[in-house]
């Protein structure tokens, strides 16, 4: 008898420090499961961040406000509208889309398709005008962590 309870004293002893252990491996796998749970989270919206078209293109497209737009133009773009393509600075193209939009004043803009790989993105829209339909091609890369036009492309919808 005294075997079985010296046994049984031994199967079920804890002291503090057998506890404190046991409380810190409990916290320890809490902030391990925390951790896991979020870094997949950041790491997603950090990816997809990229990839999008500013919210301040579309915008500036579907009202025709070239001064918000020329903010996103590169340093020289290759522009084309009907009747004129050609590599501008920022400065001239800005003056081009600016009188473009007096002649067609835009009522909607919706993006139809984009796509892109890391760096560079290109989006393709409709921009309803006063007379007609456009279809808009923009051609985006990322320089300094900001996303720069390259290419914008205006076309007459029923122009083949």
């Amino acid at each position: 008898m005294q075997l079985v309870l010296s046994l049984f004293k031994n199967t079920f002893y804890f002291d503090m420090s057998m506890i404190n252990t046991m409380l810190k491996i409990n916290s320890f796998k809490r902030i391990l499961l925390l951790m896991l749970l979020i870094i997949p989270i950041q790491v997603k919206i950090s990816a997809s961040a990229p990839g999008d078209i500013p919210q301040a293109m579309i915008d500036a497209l579907k009202s025709g406000n070239t001064v918000e737009l020329s903010k996103f133009f590169n340093t020289s773009i290759e522009l084309a509208i009907p009747g004129q393509e050609d590599i501008y600075s920022s400065q001239q193209a800005e003056l081009i889309v600016k009188s473009f939009f007096a002649k067609h004043v835009p009522t909607n803009f919706v993006i139809l398709h984009k796509g892109g790989k890391e760096g560079s993105q290109y989006a393709i829209g409709n921009l309803s005008t006063s007379t007609g339909n456009f279809r808009v091609t923009l051609l985006i890369k990322q320089r300094e962590n900001r996303p720069y036009i390259h290419q914008l492309r205006f076309e007459e919808e029923n122009a083949e």
